[in-house]
């Protein structure tokens, strides 16, 4: 299942069952893992993430295969997927553990990174400057069990509906060609 060809990216957009949910329908995403990554301790739990005060995000882990899905693709999902104009806010999930952050593996997702949010800016594409963080990749803990998969084990959910539901709505209309098959 993975192998040599995969490669991995690691984004933070919020709430990680958000940002699990829309990536893990991409074609070519072969692993998406919820977690924790950018803090200042080792092995994280979601309680002390949720305080603000270990400097983690709550990210996801993304394994591809470059061959089907590129960086960039995954890069145009991420951004029309969250809003990276809020500082340290999703919705109301209001903290650094929400913050928009990429977290690059190596100089060539970094460079990719801020050449997108460049040409996001200069295109005007948000009404907001982007303050999507562009940092590298550190320590990547994976979330607690209950949180994996979270959207499609608690679809019924109001949180899932008023919130994650919408996303997918969306990536569905602007993305149908990049989503894996049903």
């Amino acid at each position: 299942m993975i192998n040599e060809k995969t490669v991995e990216a690691v984004f933070a957009g919020g709430c990680f069952w958000c940002t699990e949910a829309v990536f893990k329908r991409l074609k070519g995403v072969v692993r998406t893992e919820p977690g924790y990554t950018g803090g200042q301790i080792k092995n994280p739990a979601y309680r002390e993430v949720c305080s603000g005060r270990t400097g983690h995000a709550e990210a996801i882990r993304i394994t591809y295969d470059p061959e089907k899905v590129g960086f960039g693709d995954l890069l145009e999902v991420f951004f029309a997927t969250h809003d990276p104009t809020t500082l340290n806010r999703q919705g109301n999930d209001a903290g650094t553990q929400y913050r928009s952050a990429v977290f690059y593996r190596d100089e060539a997702q970094k460079q990719q990174a801020l050449d997108f949010i460049r040409s996001l800016e200069e295109q005007k594409a948000f009404n907001d400057p982007i303050v999507t963080e562009v940092t590298e990749a550190g320590p990547f803990y994976p979330a607690e069990e209950e949180h994996m998969d979270y959207y499609d084990r608690n679809e019924s959910q109001p949180y899932c509906q008023v919130i994650i539901s919408p996303k997918l709505q969306k990536l569905h209309h602007l993305y149908k060609d990049k989503l894996r098959e049903a």
